[in-house]
């Protein structure tokens, strides 16, 4: 997969790239973040891409002539999207990581900043994506949480496929509880289910523990879920 970056601060990435699973992903080719920067189109010999906005207000607005340049130098494969990082956007899940891992060849990633961007950049955009209701101070942050949620999923990111099979989100509920040596730790203890080595009866609890943690942490998961499991009895 291709991803390219529009960023002011293509310097945000370094540390973050070259990270963990993500930076041997990058190093052995399964991904390829591409970062350009919308001061390189600026139109004038200070390279602004800012400007005051009409009506009046307080901050800068992006302008748009640099970005659409930008974008619009690409080569494109056959299958790509545009993505603008925005607050206004639909919140990042775990379903639209899957979509993008698995229908796109390429993804570009429009990060905004200041007050945001001009209202025609939208324009560009085959959807806008957020990671929540809140105010950051930069596009660039939402942007690796997407690339680093996509290319985990892309094949030979992961060493265990089966893994990203049982994580939080994956089935509609949250993630089970996970334990490691020692077996008691300040007199905390590994539930004794997952010491018998009987498969059966811990995947079950595993299972149990899913759904006790959704109900009590995620609601609104919890009731998403029952709803889906019970569309799906009716159609079978």
């Amino acid at each position: 997969m291709k991803i390219d970056v529009i960023s002011l601060f293509p310097d945000f990435f370094t540390s973050g790239l070259q990270s963990g699973l993500l930076g041997k992903a990058l190093a052995n080719g399964i991904a390829a973040v591409n970062l350009v920067n919308p001061r390189d189109f600026a139109l004038d010999k200070h390279h602004r891409v800012d400007d005051i906005p009409y009506g009046g207000g307080v901050g800068m607005v992006l302008k748009p002539e640099p970005i659409f340049a930008a974008v619009n130098s690409l080569p494109r494969l056959p299958s790509s999207q545009v993505i603008l990082l925005t607050p206004q956007g639909s919140p990042l899940t775990q379903n639209t990581l899957q979509d993008l891992a698995t229908h796109y060849q390429q993804l570009i990633l429009i990060c905004g900043h200041y007050e945001g961007v001009d209202e025609r950049v939208r324009y560009l955009a085959d959807r806008e994506i957020s990671l929540g209701d809140f105010i950051l101070t930069c596009g660039e942050i939402p942007a690796l949480a997407l690339i680093n949620g996509v290319v985990r999923l892309l094949p030979g990111t992961v060493g265990k496929v089966a893994s990203l099979k049982a994580e939080s989100f994956e089935d509609g509920l949250l993630d089970y509880p996970q334990y490691t040596r020692p077996a008691v730790f300040q007199n905390w203890e590994v539930p004794e289910i997952l010491r018998s080595g009987n498969h059966q009866l811990i995947a079950q609890w595993r299972r149990d523990e899913q759904i006790k943690r959704t109900q009590k942490r995620r609601p609104d998961l919890w009731e998403k879920w029952v709803k889906e499991k019970s569309s799906e009895l009716e159609e079978s």
